[in-house]
């Protein structure tokens, strides 16, 4: 398939650039995968398409303020590093920019509280820095870095906390899994009592999710990689839901290529590092249905959407998105595939 396949047509004005008043309040267009039958809803009627029996996968991962300045020691240069993965003892895969400026050995001061070396300069252009510091790592980001918002929200957030999901835990994402944002903890609760089961998977999003795809042959184009985790408690709810006819449903592209990538040699308590590339031919094996928001053109996400609901189908309700002036991308509106 080409990426020219996926291609719509949106006007820069009906990119979201802050967060719906309330989280819930954020428009819902509903899509049946199999007639593709649309509906225009908000997110709290969400509840009303979930049935008893039914499980909701949320990603817990937790967005740390990853845009971080560094001044080189030798020349006093400014590089900004984007923190994409940890690599334990201190070293960390980054993106750094200008490049020209962050070259392996090169040393760099972070506010007084940090110091970095480059340790690697990667095929891809990414950089290894190892961080020397004292105390704790998130301890020092929170009095240095910046939340790594999308280069297309050119406006101040105002409160960093609409950047995270309500149930965000495990520190370590580059960028939020945004279809979780339309989420508080009352609507939770209310799914709950109506007898949805809820499960989380822990997967950090890299900056590869923004990537765009250069490729012209989408099967040539090669996936980033990101860490993932998946609960034993989490396997057993997703097993059990399957056995007992419900369906699994997957909050997020992050969540549902954890799913997914699991289910590759069946659903079990594990984690590990995925690059699984979902887009149209690929057979789901375990997700069922799919809550996210609307995604670039000719991304990796709305293949992966394209996957699930059929490219002709998806297209017709992004166009019609458009038409009906939804909100796109990060803090934009909501989409139920169903």
């Amino acid at each position: 398939m080409n990426k020219s396949d996926f291609y719509f047509d949106l006007p820069e004005e009906q990119i979201a650039q802050h967060p719906a008043d309330k989280r819930e309040n954020s428009r819902l267009l509903t899509l049946n995968k199999k007639t593709g039958e649309i509906e225009h809803k908000h997110f709290y009627d969400i509840i009303d398409y979930l049935n008893e029996g039914d499980c909701l996968i949320l990603n817990n991962t937790k967005v740390i303020p990853a845009r971080i300045y560094g001044i080189r020691k030798d020349t006093g240069a400014k590089v900004e590093f984007l923190l994409l993965k940890d690599l334990s003892d201190g070293r960390w895969e980054t993106l750094a920019g200008p490049g020209k400026k962050a070259k392996e050995g090169y040393e760099f001061d972070f506010g007084g509280v940090m110091n970095g070396v480059v340790e690697q300069v990667l095929e891809n252009g990414n950089r290894i820095v190892k961080f020397n510091y004292e105390g704790s790592f998130f301890a020092v980001l929170d009095k240095i870095g910046e939340m790594p918002l999308p280069h297309y929200i050119h406006e101040e957030l105002k409160d960093a906390s609409r950047y995270q999901t309500v149930y965000a835990k495990h520190e370590g994402s580059a960028a939020a899994p945004t279809a979780g944002l339309h989420f508080t903890e009352e609507l939770l609760e209310k799914i709950k009592a109506k007898g949805v089961k809820i499960g989380y998977v822990t997967l950090h999003v890299g900056i590869g999710t923004f990537r765009p795809v250069k490729e012209e042959i989408i099967e040539n184009h090669k996936m980033h990689s990101e860490h993932y985790s998946m609960p034993a408690e989490t396997a057993d709810l997703i097993n059990e839901t399957k056995q007992n006819g419900g369906r699994v449903i997957c909050v997020g592209t992050t969540s549902c290529r954890t799913v997914e990538t699991v289910a590759q040699t069946g659903i079990r308590e594990c984690e590990g590092d995925t690059s699984i590339f979902i887009y149209p031919g690929y057979e789901f094996k375990c997700l069922d249905a799919l809550i996210t928001n609307f995604h670039l053109p000719e991304s990796t996400l709305i293949m992966l959407v394209s996957a699930l609901a059929g490219r002709e189908n998806v297209l017709n309700a992004y166009n019609q998105a458009v038409k009906d002036g939804y909100r796109f991308f990060s803090f934009g509106d909501a989409m139920f595939i169903r």
